[in-house]
Parts: C-alpha cells; structure tokens; sequence
C-alpha cells in the first residue's frame, strides 16, 4: 500500500512539471536564426600598403550588396559571398599609423562596426651593414694573410731543413 501512494505521488509531482514546462516553453518567443551584424578585417593589425579582406554578415540581407566606410581605406562595396559579405581593398601605402573605425551599413538599414590597426613601419632599402666585405672580390685582407702564412711556413721549413744538413758536431 505504500508503494502504491507513492507512486501516484510521484506521477503527480512529474505531471505538474510537465504541465509548468509546457507553459513556459510556448510562452518564451523563438530566437530568430541569422540575427548576425558584424563586420571584420583581415589581417588586423595591418602595415600600410597592404591589401585587406573584409568580411561582414547584414542579419538576413547577405544577399545584397553593403558598405563599409574607413579614413583607413574609403568606401568599399561589399558584394554576397557564400553566405556572407565580402570585398577586399589595399590601404594606402602613405597611410599613417593608427586605429581607424571600419563601419557597415547594411541595405536593411542595419549597421556594425569595428577598429584596424594600421601600421607603418619603414621599409629597409638595402642589407645590413656586416662589415667591409675585404674577401669577397680580389685579393682583399683574406688572400694576403693566406700568402703570409704560407711564407712563414716555407720559411720555417726551410730553417729546420738547414740546422739538419748542417756539420755535427
């Protein structure tokens, strides 16, 4: 007899959770699929001169073009790519360092944005400086320190040779 009471307390206890979930699960509005504003460039940070990807998604109007604006770069056209948005541009080369906004708007009138580090280090024009290059061409510091050490060793063989051949005493 116990067994059965708690049984049907049990069953009760589940069925009003269920009943409460129910509930709760139909009154909770569903989350629309694709509600996505971004945009992003790569790669970022980024040296002037070089060309950048930009990649953004306008929630459901990835199938139409948007705009992306920068001091960085100027107007872009992005255009439907799988999906989402793309386009690329080259920062200028004489583009001064900095953090510049990109921003998106979107041609359903939503917008996003974020931020490029543009970088600007100066480009070296020649090779390191390593030293004189005396051995590289012509007979330099090299090829005269060679010539003189075959010398003193000539000249040492040969004054051992004479102490030998000479009269013993």
């Amino acid at each position: 007899m116990r067994g059965l009471v708690w049984h049907r307390a049990l069953s009760a206890v589940l069925s009003v959770f269920g009943l409460v979930a129910m509930v709760v699960l139909m009154s909770v509005a569903p989350a629309r699929a694709g509600e996505n504003v971004f945009v992003e460039v790569t790669p970022n940070p980024a040296q002037a001169g070089s060309r950048v990807s930009i990649r953004a998604s306008c929630d459901n109007a990835n199938n139409r073009q948007a705009e992306v604006n920068s001091d960085a770069f100027g107007r872009v056209m992005l255009r439907p790519d799988n999906g989402f948005l793309t386009g690329a541009v080259t920062i200028p080369a004489n583009k001064q360092a900095g953090d510049f906004p990109v921003d998106l708007r979107c041609a359903n009138g939503q917008t996003a944005s974020t931020v490029l580090t543009v970088l600007n280090m100066a480009q070296p024009s020649k090779g390191p400086a390593t030293g004189g290059g005396g051995t590289a061409d012509g007979r330099g510091a090299g090829s005269l320190l060679l010539i003189g050490g075959l010398v003193a060793v000539a000249v040492a063989a040969g004054v051992g040779a004479r102490r030998r051949t000479g009269p013993r005493v």
